[in-house]
């Protein structure tokens, strides 16, 4: 007997219609990929499945009976868990009480609270209970999301992009447990756009395009190209980064040094580095060590440090705000696309007034066409699947979203660019166009900052390579000499020495 079939299933928006007679089966103790490229209706689908949202026609059979899945509380009532890409947490509420919300209340906080320590340590995934939602890193926001539906007991679990903010290592662990989960019967549904994921991790796949299913397979029999092909067509197209020589500084930090703001927080301990112009530096590291403060002291969000601990082009600015470093030519894109990167509610021609204001006149008037037509470039320059510049940003996927986020700072013609996770939840041709378009600023004698938890990215893309692990930062490696398990042992604060000006310009 099957676990779940969906037989047709269609669901239509007023600019797309996002699934179109989609048929899949999952049987018990099946990992299942869902395959697709942004905007493909993955996600759509999936929150059918969990009853986020109502098709308008089709069939859902659950262990061979028609269901109506109207609600979550529905859905979790038959054994469907679900992990969301863009989190469904409470901001003010505790780890904890986020848990709590979401299974029936025959149990306490305090013994929810206690499960919650006792479930992260059996699948190694570390999660405070007792601590704020918004004090979290996206990838801790993400172990919180990941905790609460194991601690369903699902018969079904969905996972939408699970890995995208997780480290090697915790993807392995993580895999170890979805692989016990399936030899215990569990069905697991698995989007991700990482290819060598899913052709370690799935038994079968099932390729969407455009809304319709174009194909299923056996992953372990497929290589990352023909999936490639199924999924956007085309293989992605092949990065050059050629060696070049790095120009004048134009990032300095200089023991920086912050106390953390609130007790979850993390402090930062004599941070000091370099960015040059015409090269991207990369700093990995595992969420939570600091780099949610050093993003925001470095954008102009926190003002606390030394005024001379931050320079840009030798000018202090870590006193000054965000408009007067954009000014200067610092353009900034934060890892949580929906509430810092974009409004949800807003347009996408009114949110590129969030870092824009080429087309704000005298005495603060708006040129509306100006602001329409900004947003439609950036619409068609990087491919963002949308319907049209007053489409809400919410209505996006994950990915477009993100493209639109990422080329609205590239289109700036920043001097220094820092960004945050900048593929988080993209496919594969979506990543290769991000990365090529930040190798086009690096070799136009932009300098650029990348922090990312995807060390194969960092490794495609950097010139030099930094650590940050508890609040300290690693010395500067060149990418060339650097290897995966290194950084790695970096990433635990496994390094040998302090970094000092002197190792900065020699890897320089």
């Amino acid at each position: 007997m099957l676990r779940l079939e969906l037989l047709k299933l269609s669901k239509s928006y007023p600019a797309v219609k996002a699934n179109d007679q989609v048929s899949l089966r999952v049987k018990p103790g099946e990992i299942h990929a869902v395959l697709g490229e942004n905007g493909a209706g993955k996600s759509t689908l999936m929150k059918m499945i969990y009853g986020a949202v109502r098709p308008d026609e089709g069939e859902i059979r659950w262990n061979g009976e028609p269901v109506q899945v109207r609600t979550p509380a529905e859905a979790r009532a038959l054994g469907i868990s679900m992990v969301f890409q863009h989190f469904s947490l409470f901001d003010t509420l505790t780890a904890a009480e986020n848990v709590w919300l979401g299974l029936d209340k025959s149990l306490t906080l305090a013994e929810v609270t206690e499960r919650i320590t006792k479930v992260s340590k059996d699948y190694g995934l570390d999660v405070e209970p007792l601590r704020p939602v918004h004090t979290l890193s996206v990838g801790e926001r993400q172990r919180v999301e990941i905790v609460r539906a194991l601690m369903t007991h699902p018969k079904l679990l969905i996972l939408d992009e699970p890995t995208s903010v997780l480290t090697p290592q915790a993807v392995e662990t993580l895999f170890v447990t979805l692989r016990k989960l399936a030899s215990e019967g569990c069905s697991i549904l698995y989007i991700s756009h990482k290819l060598d994921e899913i052709r370690a991790l799935c038994h079968h796949c099932t390729v969407l395009r455009a809304g319709r299913v174009t194909g299923e397979v056996d992953p372990t029999q497929e290589t990352n190209a023909s999936l490639s092909r199924l999924m956007i067509g085309a293989e992605p197209p092949q990065l050059k980064h050629e060696p070049r020589t790095p120009g004048e500084v134009v990032l300095a930090v200089r023991e920086l040094t912050l106390p953390k703001l609130d007790q979850f927080g993390m402090s930062l301990h004599g941070i000091g580095f370099e960015v040059r112009a015409g090269e991207i530096v990369g700093i990995a590291g595992v969420s939570g060590n600091g780099q949610q403060e050093l993003m925001a002291a470095l954008s102009g969000e926190d003002t606390r440090a030394a005024a001379a601990s931050i320079q840009l082009f030798g000018q202090p600015i870590a006193h000054k705000p965000p408009q007067v470093r954009r000014a200067a030519g610092l353009h900034f894109v934060p890892e949580e696309r929906l509430g810092r990167g974009a409004v949800p509610t807003l347009s996408l021609a009114q949110n590129t007034l969030l870092t824009r204001t080429e087309a704000v006149g005298r005495g603060g008037w708006l040129r509306t066409g100006q602001v329409r037509a900004l947003a439609q470039s950036l619409i068609q320059r990087f491919n963002v699947k949308a319907g049209g510049p007053d489409a809400a940003a919410k209505s996006l996927s994950g990915g477009n979203l993100q493209k639109f986020l990422v080329g609205r700072e590239i289109d700036a013609k920043p001097k220094l660019l820092i960004v945050s996770q900048p593929t988080w939840g993209v496919d594969v041709g979506a990543a290769a166009q991000i990365r090529g378009e930040l190798l086009t600023l690096r070799d136009a004698g932009c300098a650029l900052l990348v922090v990312s938890e995807e060390l194969d990215e960092l490794f495609e893309i950097s010139d030099r390579l930094l650590v940050i692990a508890q609040g300290r930062m690693s010395p500067s490696i060149a990418t060339r000499d650097a290897t995966i398990p290194q950084i790695g042992a970096w990433m635990s604060g496994l390094w040998t020495k302090e970094p000092t000006e002197e190792s900065a310009h020699a890897e320089a």
